[in-house]
C-alpha cells in the first residue's frame, strides 16, 4: 500500500497531484500547526499581467491553531476569488468545464473551515483529472507524540508499506530511516518533474503556480499526462 501524508494546500501545483497520483491512499495531515505565508490559505494562478497570489484572508489567531482548527476571516473573498480566476482565464480553451466544476465547490466555502475547503477543492480537482486515489484524514486517527514517531504510527494505521514523501522532508526524515525500516515501511521520496510543458500564458514557462492554469489550458482527458 503505497500512503502518501500531507497537509492540505490552496488549489495546489501540479507536483502536489503528482504525488496524489503516486498514491494508493492519500491521508491529509490537517492535525498539525498551521504556517503562516505559507500554502495552506493561497496560491499563484496567471492573470493577463502574469502570475499573482490569490490568499484566503484567515483569523489572526490562526498561527496558534492546528490547519483543520483554522477558520475564514469572512467569507467576502468567495466571489472576489472567483471572479479572479474567471477574468484571468476569460480566453482559457477550457474555462467552462473547469468552472462548472470548481464553482459549485467555492460556493460551498462559507459552510466550510479552511481546512475543509481545501480537501473539498482538492479532491474534487482529482475527480476532474481523473486520479483514482482514495483519500483519507489524519482526523480519523489517534496520533501519538512525537514528530516522526507520529507520523509513522498514523502510517502503520494506514496499513503502508510504502511512504511516498515530498523531497522537502529530506531533512528532517534524514536520521529516522531506521524507524521505518523497523515498522516495515519502506520510506521513498518523490522527485518532482521534469514536467511536459503547455501552452502557458508567461513569457518564461513557470511550473510553480496553481495546477489551476493547467486545467485552463489542456485538455481533460490529456491532464494526467502533464502531471
Amino acid at each position: 500500500m503505497k500512503v502518501v501524508v500531507l497537509q492540505s494546500n490552496y488549489i495546489p501545483w501540479k507536483g502536489y497531484f503528482d504525488l496524489i497520483k503516486s498514491a494508493d491512499v492519500f491521508c491529509f495531515y490537517d492535525e498539525v500547526k498551521y504556517t503562516k505565508n505559507d500554502w495552506r490559505n493561497r496560491n499563484k494562478i496567471v492573470g493577463p499581467n502574469g502570475a499573482y497570489w490569490l490568499t484566503i484572508p484567515v483569523e489572526k489567531e490562526s498561527v496558534n491553531k492546528k490547519i483543520s482548527e483554522v477558520e475564514f476571516r469572512d467569507t467576502k473573498w468567495i466571489n472576489k476569488h472567483i471572479m479572479s480566476i474567471k477574468q484571468s482565464y476569460a480566453k482559457a480553451p477550457f474555462k467552462k468545464d473547469v468552472m462548472e466544476m470548481l464553482e459549485p465547490l467555492y460556493l460551498e466555502a462559507g459552510s466550510k473551515s479552511l481546512s475543509e475547503f481545501n480537501k473539498m477543492l482538492i479532491e474534487g480537482i482529482s475527480g476532474y483529472i481523473g486520479l483514482a486515489t482514495k483519500f483519507d484524514s489524519s482526523s480519523n486517527y489517534t496520533l501519538t507524540e512525537g514528530r516522526v514517531e507520529r507520523l509513522v504510527g498514523l502510517l502503520k494505521d494506514l496499513e503502508t508499506t510504502t511512504y511516498v514523501s515530498g523531497p522537502a522532508a529530506k531533512r528532517y526524515l534524514a536520521e529516522s530511516h531506521s524507524l521505518f525500516k523497523s515498522n516495515n515501511i519502506e520510506l521513498v521520496f518523490k522527485e518532482y518533474g521534469p514536467y511536459k510543458k503547455y501552452d502557458q500564458k508567461l513569457p518564461e514557462f513557470n511550473d510553480y503556480v496553481s495546477v489551476l492554469d493547467l486545467l485552463m489550458n489542456v485538455p481533460r482527458g490529456e491532464i494526467s499526462q502533464y502531471i
